[in-house]
């Protein structure tokens, strides 16, 4: 890899957002604010905070929130300095403009994340056009991102940068991409549009630091990292780590080396209980394609009816389940519970 400077990359911190999928979105307004305060220091451009599906999904499916998205962002915006950014994550469906988005923005949200599954980029186009009207930064999220071809995937990016979308970011949900699978895919979508790309990776087959890299070396200017990998499965690319190496390489990111290393054990001591690890259900998630937050469901719901975990994880991605679709995880279960009882 080249050590040549480089233009400015932006790293987005979604600790306490993707975060919430590890800690059974059970954030307290406290940990939100020592968190900031942390990350403001170390000079982060990004801090996205939420449940870990974003504005509006805090429900018995997918797990109920301890703090309502209203106070997260009010501590969040009360405890942010410098020229760190607020930002949030939202998935129609789960999220509306009138009960979600407008009241995030008129409460300071200064970055809005629309995700949409990698093939389904046609439902984002009101949320985008409405936070381009009111002057917040919009960045369209094509999520499960392996599920698409690389063609598909610029088809849809094609369509968010019609709608206004002022960076697409593609996220591996399931750590399921390779870094020469990230090169070939960030190389195509940096040569065929104007606006920015960005990566979001997971760990499910230790590729999360390996895949970002990549991705920067290949035009990406916006990659996502967490404290500690802190995030759904078995995590997302630890950002102190990130951090540690873009600098090794020559790359800009504005953030303070020692302060985000600082802030990384802050949130070990505050909220990270569990640290996020490679395990055997992780790399079959990754393998199978899987969305890394069916983890703890599929573990629960496994042993609750005397499965392998692993298992399921196979039948789902067969079945290319994705976000969103956790009552499948019962389905399966039931139907590879009834097999292993009649064999």
């Amino acid at each position: 890899m080249s050590t040549t400077k480089k233009n400015k990359l932006t790293i987005a911190d979604p600790t306490l957002r993707d975060g919430s999928h590890a800690n059974q979105h059970r954030f307290t307004a406290n940990d939100i604010a020592v968190y900031c305060r942390a990350v403001s220091k170390a000079g982060v451009p990004i801090v996205e905070v939420g449940h870990g599906n974003g504005l509006g999904a805090s429900s018995l499916q997918v797990g109920l929130a301890l703090t309502p998205d209203s106070e997260m962002i009010e501590t969040a915006r009360n405890s942010l300095t410098g020229n760190t950014k607020l930002g949030v994550f939202m998935i129609p469906g789960f999220a509306t403009i009138k009960k979600d988005l407008a009241p995030a923005i008129e409460a300071g949200v200064d970055v809005v994340r629309v995700g949409a599954h990698c093939t389904e980029a046609d439902i984002t186009e009101r949320h985008i056009s409405y936070t381009r009207e009111k002057g917040k930064i919009i960045h369209a999220c094509l999520m499960s991102s392996h599920m698409a071809s690389p063609a598909t995937l610029l088809e849809e990016c094609r369509k968010l940068e019609t709608y206004g979308a002022q960076g697409v970011i593609l996220m591996d949900s399931a750590g399921y991409f390779t870094p020469v699978e990230v090169r070939e895919t960030i190389h195509m979508l940096v040569s065929e549009l104007s606006i920015p790309i960005g990566f979001h990776g997971h760990n499910n087959l230790s590729l999360a630091v390996a895949n970002s890299l990549m991705a920067v070396e290949a035009g990406a200017s916006i990659i996502d990292g967490t404290a500690k990998g802190f995030g759904a499965g078995s995590g997302n690319t630890p950002i102190e780590v990130l951090v540690a190496v873009l600098n090794r390489l020559g790359y800009e990111t504005g953030i303070d080396l020692y302060s985000i290393l600082d802030s990384s054990d802050i949130a070990e001591k505050q909220f990270i209980k569990v640290k996020p690890e490679t395990d055997s259900i992780s790399i079959v998630s990754g393998l199978a394609g899987v969305f890394s937050g069916f983890k703890k469901p599929a573990i629960r719901i496994a042993e609750e009816y005397k499965v392998d975990p692993r298992e399921i994880f196979v039948e789902l991605g067969k079945r290319r389940v994705v976000g969103g679709q956790e009552d499948m995880i019962v389905e399966v279960a039931i139907e590879l519970a009834k097999k292993a009882n009649h064999q």
